[in-house]
């Protein structure tokens, strides 16, 4: 949520997020060169927050949730950003289709759309020291010297997405 309330901040569209309860999440569009962007952020239970995304985005052909989609985006085109606990804090990877990796709402986003291609960018939070404390880790809070690093892993992770998709929508304008 750090991730995507950044790139909002940054595309100039921080003020507009309005709730949608068709599909149970947060939206703001913004412009980016040419491409629409529809930034999503789900209200619902990670583990359920495929559901919202499915809702918002995917075309009706995909997914079958007996509601048309908003937004008649493929999988394909749908971004993930999603917390890492397998890199360390401050680490931003993209990473192309693939599997969830024990991520639940990873999980929730490829079962809701029937698909593992979507492009997903990787925030690093580290991983705790004993292992049954991750749920706790993962819905707690950064510590204060974790939060004063947090401003420029922001930066880098908004800076790998945009230019993903800035490479992405020129390269689509010449086919598929």
């Amino acid at each position: 949520m750090a991730v995507l309330g950044h790139l909002a901040r940054r595309l100039g569209v921080a003020e507009s997020w309005a709730r949608d309860r068709r599909c149970a999440a947060d939206l703001a569009l913004a412009s980016l060169g040419d491409a629409q962007l529809v930034l999503l952020q789900p209200r619902r239970l990670m583990n359920l927050n495929g559901h919202s995304v499915a809702r918002a985005v995917v075309t009706g052909a995909t997914v079958s949730l007996g509601q048309a989609e908003l937004f008649g985006l493929t999988a394909e085109e749908v971004y993930l950003v999603h917390d890492e606990l397998d890199k360390p804090l401050g680490k931003v990877a993209l990473k192309l289709g693939g599997s969830a990796r024990g991520h639940n709402g990873v999980r929730s986003c490829m079962s809701c759309l029937n698909s593992s291609a979507m492009p997903r960018l990787r925030v690093g939070i580290g991983r705790p020291t004993h292992r049954d404390a991750v749920q706790a880790y993962v819905l707690g809070r950064f510590s204060p010297a974790e939060q004063e690093l947090l401003p420029p892993v922001l930066e880098r992770a908004v800076d790998l997405l945009l230019d993903h998709i800035r490479q992405r929508s020129q390269g689509s304008s010449s086919g598929p």
